[in-house]
């Protein structure tokens, strides 16, 4: 089967890719529409030109990638998306060819985990809205990221059940290490999950965002709690 995991940044969704990953039957592909939006958009991230050069930025060829043969013979095709690398003119009918899942996280710990990366942010940068949007375009599953930290084997062998995929424990623990599957941002964004080997455990309080960042929490906070209601 082809999954496609769809995420706003500072999601887990890298711990999740690590999980699939590890698994004997399952390829992996870390946001393969990064380099595309960089290249259409001129957005000012981290390692822009270096993701532009290492990775392939025409959105057509990578979506037809996306249905290509599952790489090195595996059985399973895992996918990490970011809906907010999905701008208007990219193509999205091949995701109806896979299994489509939404990662969500409460906006306030998505926007205090990005400030620490990037403090200059927009709305459009932690993706509530094009998730949304993506989700009401193509449907899916709806896993909320704190459940799966509060209860990681539960979530994962019921996130597997619902998508009639046999659950595997080696989707819990993996080496703390770097992956040759990254992508070359990694250098900047992965160096906490590099260091882990498995997921964390359950979130404390909300954390304070910062009076700057403030309007962008109360514009994802509804779309946050609207895509929360139809959680598994």
């Amino acid at each position: 089967m082809r999954i496609a995991m769809w995420s706003g940044p500072r999601n887990l969704s890298t711990a999740m890719m690590y999980a699939f990953g590890n698994r004997a039957d399952c390829a992996v592909w870390d946001e393969p529409f990064y380099a595309p939006y960089l290249k259409a958009t001129d957005a000012d991230h981290p390692m822009k030109d270096t993701i532009i050069s290492a990775h392939e930025t025409d959105p057509q060829i990578v979506a037809q990638r996306c249905l290509d043969t599952i790489p090195a013979q595996k059985t399973h095709f895992y996918m990490k998306h970011m809906p907010h690398h999905m701008i208007d003119d990219f193509p999205l009918d091949w995701a109806k060819d896979c299994i489509n899942i939404h990662l969500i996280r409460h906006p306030a710990r998505v926007i205090a985990s990005y400030a620490t990366k990037r403090d200059e942010m927009m709305l459009q940068d932690i993706g509530f809205r094009q998730q949304a949007a993506v989700y009401d375009k193509i449907g899916g599953l709806v896993v909320d990221s704190a459940d799966i930290r509060a209860d990681p084997e539960g979530m994962l062998r019921k996130l597997c059940d619902a998508i009639h995929l046999p659950f595997d424990p080696a989707m819990l623990s993996w080496p703390a290490e770097p992956r040759k599957t990254d992508g070359v941002w990694a250098a900047h964004w992965y160096n906490a999950v590099h260091q882990s080997t498995g997921f964390a455990g359950p979130e404390g309080p909300l954390p304070n965002v910062k009076a700057q960042h403030k309007d962008i929490l109360a514009q994802s906070l509804p779309l946050y709690e609207s895509l929360q209601t139809q959680k598994l």
